[in-house]
């Protein structure tokens, strides 16, 4: 008997209804936050240059700090003492990390810049943009959508940690590779959008590594105080919500500050979505197709497609404006990220379970859906 058979009476309907209230209805809290961001703009019209007057570099204060509260719960809820802990399930851990790595941080940032240049080569900033998104890869709510398509948790996990802190080092490197370096030896021609190294590494160190430093040594302290339990599922459902809120937040600020160009070309939005929704698509087929052709279980198949398939749109955000700046395309091609990426993964969730159910899937050796997580989609706004 196969996995499907075994267990296709579960209840793929309920996928909407797993997810958290906040989860589930991210896009419409992001379409309400743009709209309230364009109302702001138009009855306070000197939004822009009060903010500039707390801005340091290319941010202003009320931004970055908006910007900061939305990574920490992020960091807070991924599990670094799950690193290292793989145990043997007959799949080949090397196998499945191997093409997980690699259609993460080979295929993805060339499959995103290579659409951003199909779709958008006339819109410098908004390329930009799109090419800054797909550099973010997944560090938590991949855990919500392979959560509720039955994937396995452990190296849905494992991934998202090392995917934290590779981000660090690795993040940089690619911005100025695929926003620079490639474009000149390719020759095109940038219109001017060339990104230094170190202005995308201090954005990253800023933005990312403040919180991951202060995400792990909240998990270390309380779980070594209180226990994992009280932690998981005490401590981490107060303070995730706090994510929607930094986005929201700073979703309202940027388009205030750009609500006049925004009304003026009010067809931008779906011209960013187009690359946006062909990348997530492609890149979960091409995850799936892989678990498939190499012989995985089901549960590994979801994983590495989900994995591979989402993006880190707050850290694309808050790369797009450290570097270009509030008022800029590539800001408002980051915020677009999320409006796109949350209701194409919920509908490649009813895919995945609909394939789970018709194909025949191998045996995994073991249960791998048992390990002590409480459910990604109890959790209220596991952004990410």
């Amino acid at each position: 008997m196969t996995v499907a058979d075994r267990s296709g009476s579960a209840d793929d309907g309920a996928v909407l209804a797993r997810l958290s209230r906040l989860d589930r209805y991210l896009p419409l809290w992001i379409a309400l936050a743009m709209a309230g961001g364009l109302l702001l703009g138009t009855l306070v019209p000197s939004l822009n240059d009060g903010l500039e007057t707390l801005q340091v570099g290319t941010v202003s204060l009320p931004i970055a700090l908006g910007l900061l509260v939305m990574m920490y719960p992020v960091l807070a809820k991924v599990r670094y003492e799950d690193l290292g802990r793989m145990s043997d399930d007959g799949v080949g851990n090397g196998r499945f990390f191997g093409v997980s790595l690699f259609l993460s941080w080979i295929v993805g940032p060339a499959l995103m810049f290579a659409l951003a240049w199909i779709f958008l080569a006339d819109q410098p900033a908004y390329r930009t943009g799109v090419i800054i998104v797909g550099l973010a890869r997944c560090i938590a709510m991949v855990l919500v959508w392979n959560d509720i398509a039955l994937g396995d948790r452990e190296r849905a996990a494992v991934l998202v940690v090392f995917n934290a802190i590779f981000q660090v080092v690795a993040y940089a490197l690619l911005g100025y590779f695929y926003l620079t370096l490639l474009p000149g030896w390719l020759g095109f021609d940038t219109q001017g959008f060339e990104v230094g190294i170190w202005e995308v590494a201090r954005t990253v160190l800023i933005f990312l590594g403040i919180p991951l430093v202060a995400g792990y040594l909240t998990r270390l302290i309380g779980i070594r105080r209180r226990g994992r339990d009280w932690y998981e599922q005490r401590f981490i459902p107060r303070i995730a919500p706090l994510t929607l809120y930094g986005l929201l937040f700073t979703i309202v600020l940027l388009f205030a500050i750009q609500g006049e160009e925004i009304t003026s070309q009010p067809l931008d939005v779906v011209l960013i979505a187009v690359p946006l929704l062909v990348y997530f698509a492609v890149m979960w087929v091409a995850g799936f197709a892989s678990g498939r052709l190499m012989g995985f279980p089901y549960p590994q198949t979801a994983a590495l497609s989900f994995t591979v398939a989402s993006n880190d749109f707050e850290l694309a955000i808050a790369v797009a404006v450290g570097v270009f700046g509030a008022a800029s395309g590539q800001a408002l091609a980051g915020v677009v990220g999320p409006l796109i990426e949350v209701p194409v993964l919920i509908a490649l969730v009813y895919v995945a379970l609909w394939l789970r159910r018709r194909l025949a899937w191998p045996e995994p050796r073991g249960s791998r859906n048992t390990v002590d997580q409480p459910p990604a989609a109890s959790a209220a706004g596991t952004l990410g």
